[in-house]
């Protein structure tokens, strides 16, 4: 499952009872303003100069729901990753929602889902790979790339295709680009990258001989679950602030169309989310 991605690690860690005492007392006193968390220097996601996808949709909420739009800057990319992001920040009270968290964690609230995406395949278009599966991959040998600690990782250790692969740490460095991905397959570092969408779409214009396939949903041997590469994101909220989250619910639904928009334009596609996905989350 992505973070900011395109990671999957356990997300906030148990952090006393204090502080989501305090941060609960705070947001009550603040409920004329929208205060998010937000990464200073991650793009497409987001940047102080709210340049990112994601200050676009936090300002279009901020404005629907007659919020002043405050923002308290930390790197998803620091010591401890996003779990710690999440605890330091989210849970310490220093702001009341984040603006991704995968739909369906298992230890922050989350409000309906406002996109769905999927991790994809990347390769030069004239290569001609027909690379439509990871397991199409047993069947072609290309250095792959990948994140470390995703979902495609585990299925590659799976199909034993990791030995000469190429592992990338974007997520972990908070001076590195998502953009260096397309970098590697432009330059020939890797014949097929593998990464979260929303990471790389917008730096695609600047690729026009890339291609880029969605890695669908595969089983990898009898009895194990099928795996997917497709997951729902939604805002993050203090697991108890059930008043934060209808709010925020209410404003993702009046905004839709404009949310649909900023999300074009960062060329973030839109994807089928997984059949198991129930999104009433009122």
């Amino acid at each position: 499952m992505p973070r900011t991605l395109p990671h999957v690690l356990p997300l906030a860690a148990l952090i006393g009872l204090a502080a989501p005492l305090a941060a609960h007392a705070q947001g009550a006193a603040n409920n004329h303003v929208l205060r998010v968390c937000a990464d200073p220097d991650y793009l497409p996601f987001s940047n102080s100069a709210g340049q990112g996808f994601e200050n676009k949709v936090a300002e279009v909420l901020a404005k629907t729901m007659g919020r002043t739009l405050e923002y308290h800057w930390a790197s998803y990319r620091g010591k401890g990753g996003f779990s710690n992001f999440l605890a330091d920040n989210l849970d310490a009270g220093k702001c009341d929602v984040v603006m991704n968290l995968p739909y369906g964690d298992n230890e922050e609230g989350y409000t309906n889902p406002y996109y769905t995406s999927s991790y994809v395949f990347i390769s030069k278009t004239d290569k001609n790979y027909d690379i439509t599966s990871m397991t199409a991959l047993t069947r072609h040998p290309v250095t792959i790339g990948f994140e470390e600690d995703t979902t495609p990782e585990t299925a590659l250790q799976m199909l034993d295709l990791t030995q000469n692969a190429v592992i990338f740490h974007i997520a972990d460095d908070p001076t590195a680009s998502p953009e260096q991905l397309l970098q590697a397959v432009e330059t020939g570092r890797v014949g097929v990258m593998i990464t979260w969408e929303p990471a790389i779409g917008a730096f695609l214009k600047n690729y026009p001989d890339l291609t880029v396939t969605p890695v669908p949903t595969e089983e990898y041997g009898p009895g194990l679950p099928q795996v997917s590469y497709t997951y729902p994101m939604a805002l993050g909220v203090r697991a108890k602030d059930t008043e934060m989250k209808t709010a925020l619910n209410a404003a993702l639904a009046t905004s839709k169309p404009q949310i649909e928009a900023i999300l074009a334009d960062a060329n973030v596609k839109s994807y089928k989310p997984p059949a198991s996905v129930n999104y009433t989350n009122q």
